[in-house]
């Protein structure tokens, strides 16, 4: 596997790993999924990062699961960039959310690729 994606991963799993915790813990999270009109999708969210970030990590010794969790943080980033879009956020909020788009379909390229290539 490619160098550069695997920091990729490595770096997509520690920040959906803390932010998934981050949903589930701090009062802050809390208040920003009422900001973004979906409080009941809080702990779901959470879990679903906590899950993938997981994912990610046992891609290292399993690439199928790095597969699959990239292309579901992939999508949830998607929906991210639709909310913060709906609701008017700043830039640096819609930023935020277009960078994690991009790490997770890179890691899904290269994996995508690996398994192409073994076929």
């Amino acid at each position: 596997m490619n160098n550069l994606v695997e920091a990729a991963q490595g770096i997509s799993a520690a920040g959906f790993l803390g932010y998934g915790v981050g949903c589930l813990t701090t009062q802050k999270m809390r208040r920003e999924f009422v900001r973004y009109g979906m409080p009941r999708l809080r702990q779901l969210t959470g879990a679903l990062q906590i899950a993938a970030g997981c994912g990610l990590l046992l891609g290292y010794a399993y690439p199928l699961c790095a597969l699959a969790a990239s292309l579901g943080l992939s999508l949830m980033m998607l929906v991210a960039l639709g909310v913060r879009l709906r609701i008017r956020d700043p830039f640096a909020g819609f930023l935020q959310a277009f960078v994690c788009f991009l790490l997770n379909l890179f890691v899904f390229q290269g994996y995508l690729a690996q398994f192409l290539d073994q076929r």
